[in-house]
């Protein structure tokens, strides 16, 4: 009787599968710190970048904080996997969220001192960077440790929820908070949100990472090596797929950075529509999380990775084509929602094929090419568009991105059959 009740429910679910919430305090005590760290940390970043033009009145200092956060990231992002694949990813993600917490409380520190030197913004934003590129790949290490393979999809949808959300509300929040009270009450809100994060870390038992038989490293195994890692993952053409595909999205069709002559030039606006053209995808991330409860139904992982990034791409090539401004935030939602579909599924990949000793190295890689494929997707599409015009620059970006990730599951058809019932790198 209680199994044939589950099964249509679990049929007919369309909102977020809570399930990895209701069965792992764990796992409950982490979203929900990250969730509330991830809020903090969006009111710091938006912040510190209004303090740096109040201090400089200029929009190329703005601009260097995120050349800031960018080459920590790519740096230690590779040898924070390494580290995570070698010490207790317990104590690295809570050594590194103290760091975190110590950076949120030295900027409260140094605004009530009255100093306002942008280079000690820059160090933070830096360090910061550090930390989290530390943090992050033991963090996401620990979720298929924490949760049966089965949940890793709703618990990944449930975790681009985090960071969307951090992403929507932290700026919100961080501007009004800025403009009624000032940068300290920014800085000390983070600073007390972070504490959510700590405590999450803390709670969470002894994490290892176990060899191939299972069996936790002892102090005295050799360090993890990245380039153990990086031959790791050339040889396993599934797992090099998550990557390839991504970058076919993210390098190819990413007009983030020409929303603002997007806004003037194709809908007559202003600041208000940049805005608007910066948040339309977020907001379809997140109702691509909100509504993910089908996700945990798909099989053929591979395969939908690439329908997704598909999609990403067709949108994008038919917003370089539209003119009306309703129509394009949303083809813009619907390009989010798809990168928030791929995402779910490339990470549950990197989760349940990976060996637990290679999880942090992946991680690793996977921040590398999170934080620098966008970037240097800006950096094509400001060229196009330099060279031939915004809509070539936009929907030649989205057609190419269509026939890449297309091409590479010609020439890896395995990626297509991967199945999550038995998850082969």
């Amino acid at each position: 009787m209680t199994e044939t009740t589950e099964e249509p429910a679990q049929r007919l679910r369309i909102l977020a599968d809570l399930t990895p919430l209701r069965t792992s305090l764990d796992y409950r005590r982490l979203w929900f710190g990250n969730t509330v760290s991830w809020i903090g940390q969006g009111m710091t970043a938006l912040a510190v970048s209004l303090q740096v033009y109040d201090i400089t009145g200029s929009a190329f200092s703005v601009g260097l904080i995120g050349i800031c956060s960018f080459l920590p990231l790519v740096v230690f992002g590779l040898y924070g996997g390494a580290i995570a694949d070698t010490v207790d990813r317990r104590k690295l993600g809570l050594a590194s969220s103290s760091g975190s917490f110590v950076l949120s409380v030295a900027l409260v520190a140094a605004t009530v001192a009255g100093v306002e030197q942008v280079g000690l913004l820059y160090a933070v934003v830096a360090l910061q960077a550090v930390c989290f590129a530390l943090n992050s790949p033991a963090r996401s290490s620990m979720i298929a440790r924490l949760l049966p393979a089965e949940q890793l999809p709703a618990a990944n949808a449930l975790n681009s929820m985090t960071s969307t959300t951090g992403a929507l509300v932290g700026p919100m929040l961080g501007g009004l908070i800025v403009g009624w009270w000032g940068y300290r009450a920014a800085y000390t809100v983070d600073a007390v949100t972070f504490t959510a994060s700590l405590y999450a870390m803390w709670r969470l038992p002894p994490m290892l990472p176990e060899r191939g038989d299972g069996t936790g490293k002892g102090s005295g195994e050799k360090r993890a090596s990245v380039a153990d890692g990086l031959r790791f993952l050339g040889a396993r053409p599934n797992l090099r797929m998550t990557f390839f595909s991504d970058l076919c999205a993210m390098v190819l069709a990413h007009p983030r950075a020409l929303f603002p002559v997007v806004a003037v030039v194709w809908y007559g606006g202003d600041a208000k529509t940049t805005g608007l053209l910066v948040a339309a995808p977020a907001l379809g991330a997140l109702l691509g999380g909100v509504f993910s409860g089908w996700l945990g139904r798909i099989r053929r992982h591979g395969l939908a990775v690439i329908v997704a990034v598909a999609c990403w791409g067709s949108a994008i090539a038919v917003f370089g084509l539209t003119r009306q401004l309703w129509l394009g935030l949303v083809l813009l939602a619907l390009a989010g929602c798809s990168d928030t579909i791929s995402m779910v599924f490339r990470n549950t990949m990197l989760q349940a094929a990976v060996p637990d000793e290679m999880r942090g190295r992946l991680q690793g890689v996977f921040i590398v090419v999170v934080a620098g494929g966008p970037r240097l997707g800006d950096f094509l599409a400001g060229s196009v568009a330099d060279l031939a015009s915004p809509a070539v620059a936009v929907t030649g970006g989205g057609i190419a991105c269509v026939v890449a990730v297309s091409l590479l599951a010609l020439r890896w058809r395995g990626f297509t059959r991967y199945d999550a019932r038995d998850p082969q790198p």
